[in-house]
């Protein structure tokens, strides 16, 4: 496996886990109370803007081999990060949000 934080499946230190999520917080992701998860709702112009936006991520979750689960209705999209291999918050889960975050400036 490489040692590139963004391809890290390992759970987080306690500190890395602090600072990320700090960082996912200022951004707009919150912290699921019934798991070891974050999420974040996204509002678009329309329905090809949202599906835009989906497919862009779509193409990044293959690259990194890590998958959002999602709930789409017209404009709206409502994302969850969690990594399923340690039942909880990776890297993984920090850069696929810091990227989705990128996409909207957000």
């Amino acid at each position: 496996m490489s040692d590139d934080p963004a391809t890290k499946k390992a759970k987080l230190s306690h500190e890395e886990r602090l600072d990320r999520l700090t960082k996912a917080q200022e951004r707009g992701w919150k912290l699921q109370k019934d798991r070891d998860a974050i999420e974040k709702s996204f509002n678009f112009k329309d329905f090809s803007e949202a599906w835009a936006f989906m497919s862009r991520v779509a193409l990044k979750a293959e690259e990194l081999c890590h998958h959002p689960e999602w709930f789409n209705v017209y404009n709206r999209l409502d994302v969850t990060l969690s990594t399923h291999d340690v039942s909880g918050l990776s890297a993984k889960d920090f850069t696929m949000a810091e990227f989705m975050d990128s996409l909207t400036g957000k």
